[in-house]
């Protein structure tokens, strides 16, 4: 089971420019070969890094670009991505969407008496609930959302049990 997202975007990018560089070359060689004089032609582009500098403004600013795009791919590569598996407790194999699991959350404290939106955030140790009502005493409401959203937390089982907070916003009186 994959539990956190697949790197794509760095690893399309990086087949991107592996793939136009391999197109440009076969280019040329094939250009070469039928007689042809090439776009990419072999000795202008030798004789351009010959004759560059390292003290020069040019061969600077690429190496410094190709040096930061080399370390943001490894960044990318190496920093685990968002978890899209929730795993439950009991089976190791077993698991829940992190976005069926938000979503079960919110219900849960949107179905509280009272509560008019309910915006919810995830983490892997905390689960921030943010309540919006219409009433003008919010006595109670936040106690009655922390325990609904806590069943349905015992109901899903999750594999670590993160805290609940709740803040509730009182809505205005229409005079």
């Amino acid at each position: 089971m994959k539990r956190r997202t697949r790197r794509s975007l760095p690893a399309s990018l990086t087949a991107g420019v592996l793939l136009a560089v391999c197109v440009l070359a076969a280019v040329a060689v094939i250009q070469r070969l039928a007689g042809n004089r090439p776009w990419l032609d072999y000795r202008t582009i030798a004789a351009a890094v010959r004759n560059a500098q390292w003290t020069d403004l040019v061969p600077a600013l690429v190496s410094g670009a190709v040096a930061v795009i080399g370390l943001v791919l490894v960044w990318a590569a190496l920093l685990p991505g968002k978890c899209r598996i929730l795993p439950l407790a009991g089976d190791l194999d077993s698991g829940a969407a992190t976005a069926d699991y938000r979503s079960a959350l919110r219900a849960a404290a949107a179905e509280v008496d009272g509560v008019d939106r309910a915006r919810l955030s995830t983490g892997s140790r905390k689960v921030k609930v943010r309540v919006k009502t219409a009433r003008t005493r919010t006595d109670g409401l936040a106690d009655a959302v922390r325990t609904a959203v806590e069943s349905r937390l015992d109901r899903i089982a999750p594999a670590r049990r993160p805290a609940v907070s709740v803040r509730v916003r009182a809505g205005r009186e229409v005079s």
